[in-house]
């Protein structure tokens, strides 16, 4: 099994609704995001996938999400915008491109606190 690996990066705002504590409050993070695809066949050219392709389709993600409040966004007006829903969000975004290659998805919200999603 091959697995690859890129990390990427967003700034945004969001509050947790119906949370008590500071995290209810309106405040801001600079997301990690770490993306991984698994695979058991490379291409002719011994890649599982091309790195440049996943980058961009990680940035194109992302960019929706770039400097905003996550609370206005279509996805997260009905979902509370945890480290795990941004998470499922980016995991679901990139099956649309990647399928079954897709790993999982890691949301960095500080130095110490992450969450991930995979199937």
């Amino acid at each position: 099994m091959y697995r690859v690996k890129v990390t990427d990066n967003f700034s945004s705002a969001h509050n947790l609704r119906e949370y008590e504590g500071n995290c209810e409050r309106l405040h801001g993070h600079n997301w990690q995001i770490e993306v991984s695809l698994k695979g058991k066949e490379l291409d002719e050219l011994g890649m599982l996938v091309d790195f440049r392709e996943l980058k961009k389709e990680v940035k194109n993600i992302l960019s929706d999400l770039d400097h905003t409040y996550l609370n206005n966004h279509e996805y997260f007006c009905k979902v509370n915008p945890t480290s795990e829903n941004i998470a499922h969000f980016i995991y679901t975004k990139l099956k649309t491109r990647f399928k079954d290659r897709v790993d999982k998805v890691v949301v960095w919200e500080s130095d110490n606190s992450a969450a991930e999603y995979y199937e």
